[in-house]
């Protein structure tokens, strides 16, 4: 072994961690320069033994500037159709979600993380991670057998915008759900919990991108979550449940493999995206983007009155919502024209009631007509339609023909 002195104490090194250059380089320093002890004891006190040069300081550059901001939701151009949904669910997240399908490079996913930025506000107990209101906290804790009552007057509660969770696609199912430490639970009896990204998303929205890629037993999980409303984590015995009531948002191409139907079925509103054919809105689809990415603060403040204002907008939806009706002879033509499309189940006249009704709320209407209906009953049922191969008709255009007999403005076929 070799030894080296710090402070005149023999340190014995070990050969393998020194490389053949190290101790060339020893030696020959030893030969140079006899120990002078008084010096080398100050530059090891004061220094390492391989003098490192300053840390430079982080210069901020425009990549680290944009980290954190989301492109604007109102500076997006186009994809109107995508944009509605997403608001629709804001303003009513019982609607059910949004499946949004359409070609790669379309904005799909800037849109989605884009909507934290024009999310309301929602109330929650102080650093509940669950995120729960105070009457939930006090239900789950009625549920703990053996634990004193808490006083409502003693909770504190705190404002925070609705969360936005991704969901990667290569998460595992303790990830997702979250997981138990056994050893704690073993030893000391007690239910060490660590949550996963259902109850960080639990009343805000859940997004899962490539959604079509989605392993099996993840999809298993959501879709009993979806139909729940809570998560139950067991094992060895040990059962955990929490409220996991998120919007599903979900986007991927269809060239890259179909959605189960299970799923599919789950999903309230389906957003078809295509590629944008008008040269004015590619260009200024182009110019934008290169403008945030330049500078993306002066971006943000440029959109920020809009951003203001759409908020606003949804805010002032949220509380018309309850006073908003819709006359029996327009749930009749709703009923009748899922009929006429071959619509299994009841999932379409419940997803058009409540989409139209969240539609006229965020146009500040109080009553629903047949004009909203037409709006948004492609969204609704596009994904519900029964596939045939031999169908010529797009879902669409199959809707709207459907719409305008109900309506009387065809004659039926």
């Amino acid at each position: 072994m070799n030894d080296f002195s710090v402070h005149g104490a023999r340190v014995p090194t070990k050969p393998s961690i020194m490389t053949q250059t190290d101790k060339a380089g020893t030696k020959t320093a030893a030969k140079k320069a006899p120990a002078k002890k008084a010096p080398v004891a100050k530059a090891k006190a004061g220094s390492t033994v391989i003098a490192a040069p300053e840390p430079k300081k982080a210069v901020p550059s425009a990549a680290k500037k944009k980290s954190g901001l989301a492109f604007p939701f109102t500076a997006i151009v186009g994809q109107e159709e995508m944009k509605l949904s997403l608001i629709l669910n804001i303003i009513d997240p019982r609607i059910g979600g949004v499946l949004v399908m359409g070609h790669r490079g379309t904005g799909k996913s800037t849109t989605v993380r884009a909507l934290a930025e024009v999310l309301p506000f929602i109330e929650r107990v102080k650093d509940d991670t669950y995120n729960r209101t105070v009457e939930q906290y006090l239900e789950g804790d009625e549920n703990k057998k053996g634990k004193a009552a808490i006083d409502p007057a003693s909770l504190q509660t705190e404002k925070i915008p609705v969360p936005v969770v991704d969901l990667p696609l290569g998460a595992t199912e303790d990830r997702v759900c979250g997981t138990i430490d056994i050893e704690q639970a073993l030893t000391s009896g007690v239910k060490a919990f660590e949550p996963g990204l259902l109850a960080q998303a639990n009343r805000g929205f859940l997004y899962i991108d490539e959604v079509n890629l989605l392993d099996d037993h993840l999809v298993d999980v959501l879709l009993d979550v979806a139909a729940s409303g809570k998560n139950v984590v067991e094992r060895e015995g040990i059962s955990i449940r929490h409220p996991a009531r998120f919007v599903l948002v979900g986007s991927g191409n269809p060239e890259e493999g179909e959605l189960r139907p299970q799923l599919l079925d789950r999903f309230g509103l389906h957003a078809r995206i295509i590629t944008i054919l008008d040269v004015a809105k590619r260009v200024d689809i182009v110019k934008r983007r290169r403008e945030f990415d330049d500078d993306p603060d002066a971006f943000m403040k440029k959109y920020n009155r809009e951003q203001q204002k759409l908020q606003k907008k949804i805010q002032q939806a949220k509380e018309l919502l309850p006073e908003v009706t819709m006359d029996d002879n327009v749930l009749t033509d709703i009923a009748r024209l899922c009929m006429n499309l071959g619509i299994d189940g009841h999932r379409g006249e419940l997803t058009i009631t409540r989409t139209a009704h969240a539609h006229a709320a965020f146009l500040g209407q109080k009553v629903v007509t047949m004009k909203h209906v037409k709006e948004i009953a492609g969204l609704c049922l596009r994904h519900r339609l029964r596939k045939d191969p031999l169908e010529t008709l797009d879902a669409g255009e199959k809707i709207d023909r459907e719409i305008a007999k109900v309506l009387g403005e065809a004659e039926a076929v």
